[in-house]
């Protein structure tokens, strides 16, 4: 019976050894892993494995992009491919262009197809755009970035339009005529196609021109310095690399203390000097940056009603490609996805919330819903958590009515002030801690602080994501998960090469392709900020995010039919 004994002990104690030789070897490993062995695809660890800031950082002198160097399976591989092809853009047949052939608004004009004929609610209208140069000649290929939209500033009433570029200097605009009464036409220049090719280059050959820091601090010593996805040349490196998605980040190393001892994260500043002077000619505020484009002849039609009630243009089935998506009447939109309802009381939000946590992930545009939901319900009381103005992490509370609403940004990359080293937490992970059930309720936004990244840093980040989002649903079926989708901002030369609306135009495309399929819903931002007569705003105004709120309450509280 003591031999028995005893040999169970021995085994016990073999066991545990193994154990422990593998546990080091793994750790080992993701210490020592080469640049090129670090995926977003294969990092999957379970959620109670736990390591400190000490344990996860090492020093490389190894430079590292790791956009270029992810191991990805034949799926995702193929995947990449098909989101890279579908977002891929015209260029000029000769290479470089002179700014004189180079598009100007101011010559280019538009026609409405037909302008006279009988139209009705639900009918198409089709407006073709002529692209000339500065000479005034006909652009001879495509390439230009054109948003559109119809409106009627009496209704309050807009919607955006369909583009299609036919790659020889025309393009054609569809419509949906939406409402009655005379409507609007109206069409912008936001870049030249020789811009794009400018934004092109800026983004596959200057991903640094953002750049980050983070502070070290050791006692009273301190040091600052540089991070951000890829750092080139040879100097030493701490590599903070995410251990459960593989998301790459790192910061040069400070030159006396230990990557252990970094204690926050920041914007850092914008490059200067990154355009040729014959390339900055492409970007100049009041001729060729979000310019209107005038028609040669009328610029609006009279709509009837419909002969009679139709339900048909409500598709019940959502869909994020549907275009549009929804259009605005007197100032409220009206979604063509799923029926919105409009929350005008705070009693109203209050009742659709009771017993709910409500988790608010991603960047500014997101905290809006957070700063506009605490200012517009009396009983959801911000906690202080001591957090940095603006960058959070932030919590409203509502103790009567069971109410918790909470807000908390991205990882890096993130363009705001100061975010301490323990808050920056990763989209993916924090799914990944949450139960989920019919009580909690998910909105997620991530697009901006991408823009200056090649697009596969982005597939990354989304594919992280919504592997964590399908894990979350598969456990707790019921937990609604919502996307905001991007929107347009103001654009001047500057801002053009960092958030450019035709960067966050192709981020968007990517992230709706990559999330159809699944059961998350959609707040189209990008039509509701296009399609509204206001000027274009990264934060869009109050009017537009109470439309945004409306249609995410509308998800959260459907109307019972």
């Amino acid at each position: 019976m003591w031999r028995d004994s005893f040999r169970l002990q021995i085994f016990c104690l073999l066991m545990a050894v193994l154990a422990v030789v593998v546990l080091v070897h793994n750790f080992f490993q993701l210490e020592h892993l080469d640049d090129d062995t670090v995926s977003g695809s294969n990092w999957i660890t379970e959620n109670n494995v736990q390591h400190s800031l000490s344990q996860t950082t090492k020093t490389t002198r190894k430079p590292y992009c790791g956009y270029k160097q992810q191991i990805l399976s034949k799926r995702e591989q193929a995947e990449q491919e098909s989101l890279l092809a579908a977002i891929q853009w015209p260029k000029p047949s000769n290479g470089k262009i002179a700014f004189v052939q180079s598009t100007d608004p101011a010559r280019s004009d538009f026609v409405i197809v037909k302008p006279s004929r009988f139209f009705r609610v639900g009918d198409q209208l089709e407006v073709l755009v002529r692209m000339k140069d500065f000479q005034g000649k006909p652009k001879q290929y495509g390439g230009d970035y054109l948003q559109a939209r119809i409106h009627s500033p009496l209704l309050k009433a807009g919607a955006t339009g369909r583009i299609v570029d036919c790659h020889n200097g025309l393009y054609k605009v569809f419509f949906t005529l939406l409402w009655p009464g005379e409507v609007k036409v109206s069409v912008s220049l936001v870049h030249p196609s020789e811009a794009i090719q400018v934004l092109l280059r800026l983004r596959e050959e200057r991903p640094d021109r953002v750049y980050f820091k983070s502070s070290f601090k050791s006692g009273r010593y301190s040091e600052t310095t540089e991070c951000n996805v890829c750092l080139p040349g040879d100097l030493p490196v701490c590599n903070f690399t995410d251990l459960y998605t593989g998301e790459p980040w790192f910061c040069y190393k400070p030159r006396k203390l230990s990557c252990a001892s970094r204690i926050s994260h920041a914007k850092g500043g914008y490059q200067k000097g990154l355009l040729t002077q014959e390339e900055s000619l492409f970007f100049q505020s009041d001729v060729n940056i979000k310019r209107p484009i005038l028609s040669s002849g009328p610029d609006s039609v009279i709509v009837k009603p419909k002969a009679f009630t139709d339900s048909s243009s409500i598709d019940r089935a959502e869909d994020p490609t549907v275009s549009p998506s929804g259009y605005y009447y007197e100032d409220q939109w009206k979604s063509r996805t799923c029926c919105i309802h409009h929350f005008n009381k705070s009693d109203d939000i209050t009742k659709c919330l009771e017993g709910k946590v409500i988790h608010l992930f991603g960047d500014s545009t997101i905290r809006q819903w957070f700063e506009y939901l605490t200012a517009f319900v009396p009983d959801l009381v911000e906690f202080n958590l001591g957090s940095p103005k603006n960058v959070g992490p932030f919590m409203s509370v509502d103790l009567k009515h069971n109410i918790l609403l909470k807000f908390r940004c991205h990882g890096p990359p993130i363009r705001f002030s100061t975010v301490f080293s323990s808050e920056l937490r990763y989209i993916a992970n924090e799914l990944n801690g949450i139960v989920g059930g019919r009580n909690t309720v998910i909105a997620i936004t991530i697009w901006s602080h991408f823009s200056t990244f090649p697009v596969e840093v982005y597939i990354r980040r989304l594919r992280n994501i919504r592997r964590s989002i399908i894990q979350l649903l598969d456990r707790s079926p019921k937990t609604l998960i919502i996307i905001r989708t991007a929107n347009v901002q103001e654009l001047g030369p500057e801002v053009s090469l960092f958030n450019s609306d035709w960067y966050s135009f192709q981020l968007d495309s990517v992230m709706r392709k990559m999330f159809s399929g699944i059961a998350v819903h959609f707040v189209d931002a990008w039509e509701m900020s296009l399609a509204h007569y206001l000027p274009h705003n990264l934060h869009p105004k109050e009017v537009i995010v109470k439309n945004q709120i409306d249609a995410f309450l509308s998800y959260v509280c459907p109307l019972q039919t």
